[in-house]
């Protein structure tokens, strides 16, 4: 963690765990989990915590118990209680297909979380492809064959765009200006004053990040009718009707 993004990683991190204090049981799939970052904090409400990661994975192997990719786990279907999947989503080229492979590996009633960006700057290019609405998250994971618990947004405006401006003044971080720690003073300054002005407004139209709660249905009926064209978007209790585009 970066002085850069200490805030938004300290407000994603508490929702992870707040979720899985709920939701979690069992054995736990973490799809692109490279250095198992959430294993210890969630020890006390999984049995067995699995990660799995591709073979190029850029934080290496060595916290990595199956090598795979998010669209083929080298796992029995219906093996796991739950799945964590946390700023993954986004640089998958086919972002269903990756859900449909998280449904085969939960059991009936088996939870996931899944954290994705909404307004986000480009990073780990080139394999950086979307961004997600709330709505499209909603139609995403209905068509996959999820029903979506619950989307909720981590921030609101001051949050994410003070954020950015922080990381965005690291350009000029060189010199003078990275032996007097001035960029990490402003970026410190920017963070506190985010924080204390969502106290008093939060318009989660500007958020930087989403955070998924979807359950693999117990009834296998209820999961082919909930992956079907036209199905209820969960998030504003309306159909469905075209297939519009995550990147609008």
């Amino acid at each position: 963690m970066r002085i850069r993004n200490r805030l938004i990683y300290r407000i994603h991190d508490r929702q992870i765990i707040s979720l899985a204090s709920r939701y979690f049981r069992g054995r736990v799939i973490d799809i692109g989990c490279g250095t198992k970052p959430y294993a210890a904090r969630l020890a006390p409400f999984v049995t067995e915590h699995v990660g799995v990661d591709h073979a190029l994975c850029p934080h290496g192997l060595a916290a990595v118990d199956l090598v795979g990719t998010a669209y083929a786990v080298p796992a029995p279907s219906e093996s796991f209680d739950c799945a964590l999947c946390t700023s993954v989503l986004e640089h998958l080229e086919e972002p269903q297909q990756a859900l449909r492979e998280c449904l085969r590996l939960l059991r009936p009633g088996g939870v996931a979380i899944y954290s994705v960006p909404f307004l986000w700057h480009l990073h780990e290019e080139p394999r950086d492809f979307y961004r997600f609405t709330r709505h499209g998250l909603a139609y995403l994971f209905t068509r996959a064959g999820f029903e979506v618990v619950e989307i909720r947004a981590l921030s609101g405006f001051f949050v994410t765009f003070f954020t950015l401006l922080g990381y965005y003044l690291y350009r000029f971080n060189s010199g003078p200006l990275r032996w007097l720690r001035l960029i990490d003073a402003a970026s410190l300054i920017l963070q506190l004053a985010a924080a204390a002005l969502e106290h008093f407004t939060r318009d989660e139209r500007y958020t930087w990040m989403y955070m998924v709660v979807a359950r693999k249905p117990s009834c296998p009926g209820a999961q082919s009718e909930a992956a079907q064209p036209g199905a209820a978007d969960p998030s504003a209790g309306a159909p469905f009707h075209g297939l519009g585009s995550c990147a609008e």
